[in-house]
C-alpha cells in the first residue's frame, strides 16, 4: 500500500495551494512541489505540516463549541 503524500493531504484538508503551504511553513514553493512529486520530505517539514493539521482540528472544535453555545442560548 502506498503511503499518503503529506503535502497533498495537507493542501486538501486545509483547502490551500502548495504555494500557500510553502508560505505557511517557510519553504520555497519549488521545494514543496518537489515533495508533492515524491521527493523525501524532511522531518521538520513533516512536523510543521502535522501541526498545521492539528491546529485546524482545534479551530474546527472551537467553532463547533461556539455554535453549540449559541444554540443553547436560544433554548
Amino acid at each position: 500500500m502506498e503511503k499518503e503524500n503529506i503535502v497533498k493531504k495537507v493542501c486538501k484538508e486545509l483547502g490551500i495551494t502548495q504555494k500557500e503551504l510553502a508560505e505557511k511553513i517557510g519553504a520555497a514553493e519549488a521545494t514543496v512541489r518537489n515533495w508533492s512529486a515524491g521527493k523525501e520530505v524532511p522531518k521538520w517539514a513533516i512536523k510543521s505540516m502535522e501541526l498545521l493539521l492539528e491546529n485546524q482540528k482545534y479551530k474546527n472544535l472551537v467553532s463547533a463549541i461556539k455554535n453549540l453555545q449559541n444554540a443553547l442560548k436560544e433554548i
